[in-house]
């Protein structure tokens, strides 16, 4: 997973983009990390859970928490 951060780092860079590492964070589907990814020598961040686009994704890599929050906000407008 670093060597693939690395790349995509050295890539954005190519391109005059850059990486807001404090911003990044890292979400581990299905799998452990015995040492932190990191960005030009800092951590990025591990998370449960991450919002992209308004879905939830969790660890799992699946969507369970997010149509729980769904279902939760429809139930609100139909029994109000």
């Amino acid at each position: 997973m670093q060597e693939k951060t690395n790349n995509v780092a050295a890539a954005s860079a190519a391109l005059g983009l850059n990486i807001h590492k404090r911003k990044s964070e890292i979400l581990p589907c299905n799998t452990t990390f015995t040492s932190p990814i990191t960005i030009d020598g800092e951590d990025l961040e591990d998370v449960k859970t991450f919002t992209y686009l308004g879905s939830i994704i969790d660890e799992q890599g699946g969507s369970d928490a997010d149509v729980k929050v769904r279902i939760a906000k429809q139930k609100r407008h139909i029994y109000n």
